[in-house]
């Protein structure tokens, strides 16, 4: 059974091989190991992961958030559960529309990036908060996710590019 596992470089945003008993790492497929072991290896989706995503968001922060103070309020008082019900309203306003997204986060985004329509730009991995990653590198083109939970509230995402 091989050791070896697939893990995201930080600073090159690129998957890498490591080996955590050996403690070796390798950018390349390590020598021994077939196409078909690659992919049942931890984290192998990692393999076909873009490098980097363009992202559009509708930030919901609540009174547990990392900072509960927005553009929009000085001090934000609504609990989680008040934060995700207001964000599932946006969802099911939404509707698959990119357009009516870009409206809603104008309007109501918590993020400064809402006066851009919630978009981020392009991004790349170790970026963001690693929920937002994940969810944001999982999207299609044009696809919405679900809620996503954060440190700094609960998001909607977009993903554009």
């Amino acid at each position: 059974m091989s050791q070896w596992e697939i893990r995201m470089s930080g600073s090159r945003g690129v998957a890498y091989f490591y080996n955590p008993a050996t403690k070796a790492s390798v950018w390349e497929t390590p020598d021994g190991l077939t196409e078909e072991e690659v992919k049942k290896l931890p984290g192998a989706e990692l393999l076909t992961r873009p490098v980097k995503v363009r992202a559009s968001h509708l930030l919901v922060k609540h009174s547990g958030s990392r900072n509960p103070s927005s553009w929009r309020q000085a001090k934000i008082t609504c609990s989680k559960a008040e934060a995700i019900e207001t964000l599932r309203k946006y969802q099911s306003q939404i509707n698959g529309s990119h357009e009516r997204f870009a409206e809603l986060a104008k309007e109501y985004s918590d993020c400064s990036s809402a006066r851009m329509g919630g978009d981020l730009g392009v991004f790349g991995s170790g970026q963001m908060q690693k929920p937002f990653e994940n969810a944001a590198f999982a999207l299609k083109i044009g696809e919405m996710s679900d809620i996503v939970e954060t440190e700094s509230g609960v998001h909607l995402i977009l993903r554009t590019e």
